[in-house]
């Protein structure tokens, strides 16, 4: 699955490792589309169960995408309160789009929604309007 912009990976303030772009992102357009393998929901839920950073995306038809392979970097969107981008979940596919045009350097952020830390894991993203908890 191809990336629209070049992107690195690197050490995240947000947390573990971090998807940076490496050249200026303009609005609205898309970044990618992450890849990975389609599982059922209960193997999902079986894998994050057993790891403490999960690239996990439900589909809610009963499948999810473990984008735990993925190369294209995209799995390294950490969770913001005030993100930069934003995730289209449709067809068994995940696509990121840019909310804002996103500066060089800058981390690439996306706000998850609920995940399956069911709010019991402190959120880090330092965003002023922080809601504490994914």
């Amino acid at each position: 699955m191809p990336v629209n912009f070049s992107l690195e990976s690197k050490p995240s303030k947000i947390d573990g490792t971090g998807s940076y772009a490496l050249e200026q992102i303009p609005a609205r357009r898309k970044l990618g589309t992450m890849d990975g393998e389609i599982i059922t929901l209960k193997e999902a839920r079986k894998r994050a169960s057993k790891v403490k950073r999960i690239a996990m995306v439900e589909f809610g038809n009963g499948y999810a995408l473990d984008a735990s392979a993925d190369a294209t970097g995209l799995k390294y969107i950490n969770h913001g309160c005030d993100p930069n981008t934003y995730m289209r979940v449709a067809y068994n596919h995940v696509e990121f789009y840019a909310l804002r045009n996103i500066k060089r350097g800058e981390e690439l952020t996306c706000n998850y929604g609920p995940t399956h830390h069911d709010g019991k894991l402190k959120c880090q993203c330092g965003a002023a309007n922080c809601k504490g908890y994914l």
